[in-house]
């Protein structure tokens, strides 16, 4: 509560100083639009983001992943600078949007990586669409909310999502959260600011309900399971995700907790990195 006081106190001084927004390309479906960037070039990844925070959460992969790799960015509709959504937020609205997303750019197969709850879209989406997939990269992921602390962290996410000052008290604290300093705080802050509240307690609703343990076992593709050794309320998910798919490497980093994208940036590419570079060759034998 100390730490919300002191951002909430700094951060009306730190805005006169942001620089304004670059607006990238955004994507027509059939249904729906959606802010996407793409950086880089080579053999695609989809970053999937979880609720209230956007694409932005991945700004270090954008710039060492793009390295190596085609990496593709894009705000859940209702989240960012993606439009609010009709239709209420469910994971099969997300993978069919991505699935529109990778047509609507001409990629044929992708690697989805996911962070959170996003991991948990990544694995819906290896299970409803494995012919799109090279594998999957699960990072702080989980494929179920059964333990009674993420319950009732979720649902009162879900609550304060229904308010304005209370979603902003929200907003505060999961971005300084996921933020390794003050820069990339104000950039997650900005971006998520710009989202619905329906459509963000939506995908947070998902995510208290979705359950796809028992069919870890019909993921044939490979995927590569990244965790803080400090996280150690997703320590029995990871557990759940080594033991369900067949195909799995698990990767613990020392010394950081949840936030891997923001927090171990550098570990989290160059294990993404090796691994890629020792599977790709052998995913089509996988599927």
């Amino acid at each position: 509560m100390y730490m919300l006081l002191a951002v909430m106190h700094i951060l009306p001084i730190i805005q006169l100083e942001q620089k304004d927004v670059v607006y990238l390309p955004i994507a027509h479906l059939h249904n729906t639009s959606l802010y996407y960037e793409t950086h880089g070039s080579g053999t695609p990844i989809v970053l999937v983001h979880p609720p209230l925070l956007t694409s932005a959460n991945f700004r270090y992969q954008q710039e060492q992943l793009s390295q190596f790799y085609k990496v593709l960015t894009f705000d859940i509709r209702g989240h960012g600078q993606s439009p609010p959504s009709k239709a209420p937020i469910t994971y099969d609205l997300i993978v069919d949007d991505i699935i529109g997303l990778l047509d609507h750019l001409g990629i044929k197969q992708a690697y989805i990586a996911g962070y959170s709850t996003g991991g948990s879209i990544a694995l819906h989406a290896m299970l409803q669409s494995p012919a799109r997939w090279h594998g999957g990269i699960l990072i702080s992921a989980m494929s179920e909310a059964s333990d009674p602390r993420l319950r009732n962290r979720i649902r009162a996410a879900i609550h304060l999502s229904r308010y304005e000052i209370a979603s902003s008290l929200l907003r505060l604290s999961v971005t300084w959260g996921n933020a390794n300093n003050l820069s990339t705080f104000l950039h997650l802050q900005r971006q998520a600011r710009s989202g619905h509240r329906a459509n963000i307690q939506q995908y947070y609703a998902c995510s208290l309900n979705y359950n796809c343990t028992a069919s870890l076992p019909q993921i044939q593709l490979p995927a590569l399971l990244l965790y803080g050794q400090q996280d150690y309320a997703f320590a029995k998910y990871r557990h759940l995700l080594k033991e369900g798919i067949e195909h799995s490497t698990l990767v613990v980093l020392d010394n950081v907790k949840h936030q891997l994208p923001t927090k171990a940036a550098d570990r989290m590419t160059s294990y993404i990195h090796e691994w890629i570079e020792l599977v790709h060759p052998l995913a089509p034998y996988m599927t």
